[in-house]
């Protein structure tokens, strides 16, 4: 998907949620039944469903279909294939968070770009630009680097600053925006990390920013918008468990498209607010 492609349907919409589907089969309706792959597939399909109006992309977490083994990986496809085929406005993003030597990579690369189609992937920068590179060879399509996460642990390396007192996740950033650029390259950032948002803001100023954390982690979609929106939006932030959990029964997918079209409602304020203050 093109950038101009993402933006359109952020103002279309009035939203830039993105819905983290992360099925966790020890969280999934009893209601829903057959094997375990059956069951996610079945799912986050119904989710999908009824979010679809008030999101402009979902993030899979490999993590929950790759514990399944080889249905699993096939239930993975099956949903990508899902939303690809029935919401083709959606940007699809696969949180996978990979990262290695370039031959490698390409590998990756080719599985969620061609074997799988996904628009996006979530990439861990730590191994150098040929961890990197290989993503970036393919038109239309998205590195989505990790800069400063949400995780409680974040501070282990990324905050740590060196001798001219610069964090680890702004020399990321500084370094990586060469790689690639606005168009085929965003940043991670936690919504918990709202308060370095105006910072990152100097450092990589157009790039898109994938945000988690706004919901169940405590992220303020406020203060993200505060600091990260620009004229393009530039932001996808991200609600997994606070919107396909919304409920534990029957009426759980119905339940998650009314926590999502919540969610959106304050995003088309937040914009329409943006756009007034800076006109």
């Amino acid at each position: 998907m093109k950038r101009t492609e993402l933006v359109e349907n952020i103002y279309r919409k009035g939203s830039f949620l993105c819905v983290g589907l992360d099925p966790d089969i020890k969280k999934l309706p009893a209601c829903i039944t057959g094997t375990d792959a059956e069951r996610v597939a079945t799912f986050c399909k119904a989710i999908v469903d009824t979010t679809a109006p008030y999101c402009v992309a979902y993030k899979p977490n490999l993590a929950f279909f790759e514990s399944l083994g080889a249905d699993g990986i096939a239930a993975l496809a099956e949903v990508a294939s899902y939303i690809r085929t029935k919401y083709p406005d959606q940007f699809i993003i696969a949180d996978a968070k990979r990262g290695d030597i370039g031959n490698t990579a390409a590998l990756y690369a080719r599985t969620f770009f061609e074997t799988l189609d996904f628009d996006a992937v979530t990439l861990n920068p730590y191994m150098g630009e040929d961890s990197v590179k290989p993503f970036l060879a393919y038109d239309d399509k998205w590195s989505i680097v990790l800069a400063l996460t949400s995780n409680a642990s974040a501070g282990d390396f990324e905050t740590v600053a060196d001798s001219k007192g610069v964090p680890l996740y702004e020399r990321v950033i500084r370094r990586s925006r060469h790689w690639g650029s606005p168009i085929n390259m965003m940043y991670v950032v936690g919504a918990t990390q709202a308060d370095k948002l105006a910072e990152i803001r100097t450092v990589a100023p157009r790039h898109f920013l994938l945000v988690p954390g706004v919901g169940a982690q405590g992220g303020s979609l406020e203060e993200v918008a505060k600091y990260g929106l620009i004229d393009e939006c530039g932001l996808l932030v991200n609600s997994s468990r606070g919107i396909i959990y919304a409920s534990a029964d029957e009426n759980y997918a119905e339940a998650a498209g009314e926590a999502a079209k919540k969610l959106a409602a304050q995003m088309e304020t937040l914009l329409r607010d943006y756009a007034t203050a800076n006109q």
